[in-house]
């Protein structure tokens, strides 16, 4: 079997993706559940230098969704803008990002693997390929945003184990 660029990006990025919505879920009955206001948890940092908890989902589906446009469309740039203040607004991020993924064509995807790309941040211009950038840059972003959001939860005392992180693996039929 050879590994497409698809393979290697698509199915683990939903697998995350998804886990992270049911870690929402969690995180919102944990705090009804100690009477914690929903902003405690979204505003939530592991150090006062690092962004929050909401940032950190949000990251998930810029390296996700917005790493592969970025691919499409020869550059990426951080997405500054706010992330929502609410459980409602992040799982719509999550669930957007899952939704466009699953919508993905994976001739189309593999396609973009020579594609031009660069990363773009103020003055700092990075050349790849699409295969480079999502394999080297973007994913690695996503599994570091993936993971502290994952990390902010259980430093807030929240019951999680390794199972929370990984959600569903994807097992032979």
């Amino acid at each position: 079997m050879t590994l497409s660029l698809y393979d290697a990006t698509i199915p683990s990025n939903l697998q995350i993706l998804r886990a992270l919505d049911a870690l929402l879920d969690k995180a919102e009955a944990f705090a009804t559940e100690q009477g914690i206001a929903p902003a405690t948890l979204i505003d939530a940092r592991l150090a006062d230098d690092m962004l929050p908890f909401g940032y950190q989902l949000k990251a998930c589906a810029a390296h996700s969704v917005g790493g592969i446009d970025g691919v499409r469309g020869g550059s990426f740039s951080p997405d500054r803008s706010p992330w929502p203040t609410d459980f409602a607004g992040l799982h719509t991020v999550l669930r957007d990002a899952i939704a466009t993924l699953e919508l993905i064509d994976r001739a189309e995807f593999d396609l973009l693997a020579d594609a031009d790309t660069s990363f773009q941040f103020g003055t700092l211009v990075m050349p790849f390929t699409g295969a480079n950038f999502l394999l080297s840059f973007s994913q690695p972003n996503f599994y570091f945003h993936a993971t502290t959001a994952y990390a902010i939860l259980r430093a807030r005392g929240m019951p999680l184990g390794k199972r929370d992180f990984m959600g569903v693996p994807r097992m032979k039929a």
